[in-house]
């Protein structure tokens, strides 16, 4: 008879617990390695035990953990935008009597609720059905000399959605489901299809995350979810951009380049995967998959793209014009230097600053350089997210908008990059907290609000902590030793998302400025001991 086994029938679990111990020494456990894992699981017993059996659980499976955890910070996140779509029935002016949005006392920033979609659904004309996105067009100023002719201003698959989103709207309104108004019946398709996206955000990012799958818990409950879920529609382009990721991690660069081209049509950035593709594959001999990941994407995005550029090519052409035209945000570093420095960049009547578009132009392109060089010097060719970070941030840090919710953008990746939890939650807790003075700016200081000083230095203070993550992540670069993605004692990686580039020999390596080529080259080997998260 075995020792685990009795004649009753009855078997203990070390069978079962030898079987999984391959599985438990590779599986990362954060109550073990994470500090603020360690800590919180006190409050509920401790840190998993040597002997525990993990792996074991049928439906309650991390990654479905995970998603739960999503949903209830994506309702959180509902709630902070709900004080703006209370109704009543208005007292006085050309509403009187009817029911309107309560929008009384500046309620969007006193309550700190505001959310583009909501102005947005009249803005852009989609409260009315017979005006078609890209073709349809108003007047900013009608009737005065500066008057100008605008179209939809967001990108084609963005625009769509929000169009979808409308039609949806007048079919529930035409129902006999309990009618609201029609812009908060508008509201609550968008989130609830923007809530999807945030989840398969979360998927992905869990699935790339790998033995680390936990370390996708700070996407799922991440304060700027709360805060920028829904306050604009970005979490189409951050899903879209993770599928991206995941199928390259899947060494299948044809549906990588099918999302990173159909992420371009919702949003610019998604595009930026491009740039550390192209330095690691040039760095690993992969430029054939790297090729078809590029051919693939301008496929995709051709395919949303050409029907409007032929049909509506004004209307198309506006997403450019505008974005060409407007000036620094009141959230950039451009804003900073007027602000504290007194600089004067020159904007014409439309708000255009020729000089902030070249200069913005100029520094981005110099932190791609940088990056690239970062990239093609590094001991060890990094990891894709650890680049990928670096170029959405600098982008991001030196571009003339940094809208509120562009920094839904940085989460996964971030995660992703740099698994260290209390930087990450310090991080984000800074930059969900620039909503406070934000809303308080808006409201004014003759609303007992804030004044812009306020404001622009919390930006400030959440652009250094980003500045912060992106020299950590170069520091880590550069000693991958200190790496917890890739240091774990016997069971070491490369680079969970690498694709065909995990494990690859390294081909070409920049030594000081010159590109060396290695003759016989050797596989990449993980590297370093276990490092515990502190």
């Amino acid at each position: 008879m075995r020792p685990d086994s009795r004649a009753d029938g009855y078997e203990s679990p070390a069978r079962y617990a030898e079987e999984c111990l391959p599985a438990q020494g590779e599986r990362d456990i954060p109550s073990r390695t994470d500090a603020v894992a360690h800590d919180f699981s006190h409050s509920i017993g401790g840190p998993i035990g040597r002997h525990a059996v993990i792996g074991r659980q049928k439906y309650l499976t991390p990654i479905r953990f995970i998603l739960l955890v999503a949903l209830l910070f994506l309702a959180l996140g509902w709630s902070t935008k709900a004080g703006c779509l209370q109704q009543h029935t208005a007292p006085d002016g050309p509403d009187k009597g009817k029911l309107v949005l309560d929008w009384d006392g500046n309620r969007p920033f006193t309550a700190m609720c505001y959310s583009d979609i909501i102005p947005l659904y009249t803005a852009e004309m989609l409260n009315d059905k017979k005006q078609f996105p890209y073709l349809a067009s108003w007047f900013d100023n009608e009737g005065k000399p500066n008057q100008v002719q605008r179209y939809m201003e967001y990108p084609v698959l963005t625009g769509m959605y929000m169009y979808v989103s409308a039609r949806v709207t007048d079919v529930w309104m035409g129902s006999p489901l309990p009618k609201p108004l029609a812009v908060v019946a508008f509201f609550t398709i968008v989130a609830f299809g923007l809530a999807l996206f945030w989840l398969v955000t979360v998927w992905a990012t869990a699935i790339l995350a790998g033995r680390r799958i936990w370390s996708a818990m700070l996407a799922a409950a991440s304060p700027l979810v709360m805060v920028h879920a829904f306050t604009n529609f970005d979490a189409i382009a951050t899903a879209l951009l993770a599928l991206a990721m995941l199928f390259w991690a899947k060494k299948n660069p044809w549906l990588a380049g099918t999302f990173i081209g159909l992420g371009m049509a919702a949003k610019l950035y998604p595009a930026f995967l491009l740039l550390p593709l192209l330095v690691l594959c040039l760095r690993s001999g992969k430029m054939r998959e790297f090729g078809i990941t590029v051919l693939t994407a301008v496929a995709a995005w051709l395919a949303v793209n050409l029907p409007f550029m032929v049909i509506a090519p004004r209307g198309w052409w506006e997403f450019v014009q505008h974005n060409t035209q407007r000036g620094p945000d009141p959230d950039t570093i451009y804003n900073a230097l007027s602000v504290f420095g007194g600089v004067d960049w020159g904007a014409d009547k439309f708000g255009q600053s020729n000089v902030v578009n070249w200069l913005s132009l100029l520094l981005f392109v110099a932190v791609c350089i940088a990056i690239a060089y970062v990239g093609l010097s590094a001991p060890t060719r990094p990891r894709v997210a650890q680049l990928m970070f670096l170029v959405v941030a600098g982008f991001l840090i030196t571009n003339k908008v940094w809208s509120p919710q562009y920094s839904l953008w940085l989460v996964p990746l971030a995660v992703l990059a740099i698994p260290h939890t209390r930087v990450l939650l310090a991080w984000m807790a800074i930059d969900a907290f620039v909503w406070v003075p934000r809303m308080g700016m808006y409201l004014g200081v003759s609303h007992k609000g804030l004044p812009q000083e306020w404001f622009v230095s919390a930006v400030l203070v959440r652009d250094v902590a980003v500045l912060a993550l992106c020299a950590l992540v170069v520091y880590q670069i550069y000693r991958p030793s200190q790496d917890l993605v890739r240091g774990r004692g016997l069971h070491t990686a490369d680079d969970p998302i690498g694709g065909v580039l995990d494990r690859a020999p390294d081909l070409l390596r920049l030594n000081g400025i010159r590109l060396r080529r290695d003759a016989r080259p050797e596989p990449v080997a993980a590297v370093g001991p276990l490092v515990v998260d502190h």
